[in-house]
């Protein structure tokens, strides 16, 4: 980060240590600058629904005098943000453990519309063109499996979700498909990113994954996903 010019706010920092199966659970802590950073066995999704619900309390308390599209671009920036923000992070979750944050978009979505609580919330998320909390993550790790398709996303991502290259010419080479992971990895971690990128990857339509450009990908994935996922009975909850 120092070699970048990046600065990182210790006082936001927290280290989260995952063990191999057969190894212990350690306590240890690293120093930045004057400050402490403790380390932690998981990543705390219910800090974020926290931090939404107190904004939602705000936004709530000022709604009425509000217009819709005013309260809509306030959710966005206060709330969709904090959902959105490193989520691919949570990609190969079970959909118990996302239900939280798509609580909260539920919530919002309501709020926008200045709804009661239990309004069915799928009209809402499509008038509003969200995609629900799932196929947000899912969404966020298609376009990193885009840019190390195209040579462009970080080295370790590189390293992990790579174009697939086959040993002689063939018709789908030029199909933009990505190189699974061995099976053995499949079958054993189905859950990581290095083996769902891909999967999900390969499962696009042609159009989708050879789109020229980053925004046109985007544009067309989107689409994409509200055609798969919003009808999704975890968006309704």
């Amino acid at each position: 980060m120092d070699n970048h010019h990046l600065k990182l706010n210790p006082g936001k920092t927290e280290m989260i240590f995952i063990p191999a199966p057969s190894s212990n659970l350690l306590d240890f802590s690293i120093s930045l600058g004057d400050t402490l950073v403790s380390s932690f066995p998981t990543a705390n999704i219910a800090a974020v629904s926290r931090t939404c619900r107190f904004f939602l309390y705000n936004i709530r308390r000022i709604r009425p005098f509000l217009t819709t599209y005013a309260t809509q671009l306030l959710v966005q920036a206060r709330v969709l943000s904090h959902l959105d923000y490193c989520n691919s992070l949570l990609v190969g979750l079970p959909a118990y453990a996302i239900r939280p944050l798509q609580l909260i978009q539920n919530a919002a979505a309501r709020l926008v519309y200045n709804l009661p609580r239990h309004s069915h919330v799928t009209p809402l998320l499509t008038d509003l063109h969200w995609l629900p909390v799932m196929a947000r993550i899912k969404f966020k790790t298609l376009v990193l499996a885009y840019q190390a398709a195209k040579g462009s996303a970080p080295g370790y991502i590189q390293r992990i979700i790579r174009p697939n290259t086959p040993a002689r010419p063939l018709r789908s080479a030029t199909s933009g498909r990505l190189a699974p992971p061995p099976l053995r990895v499949c079958i054993s971690r189905s859950r990581l990113l290095s083996v769902l990128a891909p999967r999900w990857w390969n499962d696009l339509p042609l159009a989708v994954r050879t789109a020229e450009n980053l925004t046109t990908f985007k544009r067309r994935l989107k689409t994409h996903l509200f055609r798969l996922h919003l009808s999704s009975p975890l968006a309704s909850l």
